[in-house]
Order: structure tokens, then sequence, then C-alpha cells
């Protein structure tokens, strides 16, 4: 099943498969997740924290969340030893367009400076 990511103004930039793998809105993959890390499927650099449904830069303050999660930042997260690189998933079938949710508050910390596609891109 795949759940909707939003940035910090509410617009939809992704879509998860909890504990496995991120898409972008076309439901092209753009990153795996491995023990609780965010990897990118491009060049296999870690991205940083994943706490649920929750999307952390590497400084520990959040990029992309979902409605279902709390909305909160962490202290720095210690770089992980690298993952394994994932197999390439098969392109799942699109979702129905999720309402847009209300923008929550700012967390503790601040969100991350970096817009979803810029973390994508590290």
């Amino acid at each position: 099943m795949l759940f909707p990511l939003f940035d910090r103004n509410s617009d939809l930039v992704a879509w998860m498969a909890p504990n496995s793998h991120i898409f972008d809105t076309d439901l092209n993959w753009v990153a795996y997740i491995s023990n609780g890390h965010a990897w990118s499927s491009d060049n296999g650099n870690w991205l940083g924290a994943v706490n649920g449904l929750l999307c952390l830069n590497q400084s520990g303050q959040p990029v992309a969340w979902n409605p279902k999660e709390n909305v909160v930042g962490t202290s720095r997260p210690s770089r992980p030893s690298r993952a394994s690189r994932a197999s390439r998933p098969s392109r799942p079938s699109r979702p129905s367009r999720p309402s847009r949710p209300s923008r929550p508050s700012t967390p503790s910390g601040g969100w991350s400076g970096q817009s979803f596609f810029a973390w994508l891109g590290q």
C-alpha cells in the first residue's frame, strides 16, 4: 500500500511504501528505505532518517510527512553504514489523488531548509 507524502506547504511530493520504497508523484522510484533510513535510488547516498511516514534530512529536520505521523524533528542522526542497494521495484498502481491536508504546525527545530527534491538530489 502506498501512502502520500507532503512537503511543508502540504503539497503532494511523493508516495511511500512503508519500510520499503519512495516514489515520486509520477511513480518513478526515487529512494529506498533500509533500517530506518532513506537512500537515493540514483546513487545510493544516504538521505536521512525515516520515522514511520516522516522523512527527515541528515540534520533531523522534517522534509516530507504524512498526516498519520506527528511532524517532529529529532537530534542529528548518526550517519549509518551504507545500505545494500535495493532492487528496483515494479511500478505500483497509481493511487487516487489524496485530499490536501491542513498545514501542520512548525516542528521544534523547524522544517528542513531543503525541498523534497533537493533532499533526493544529495
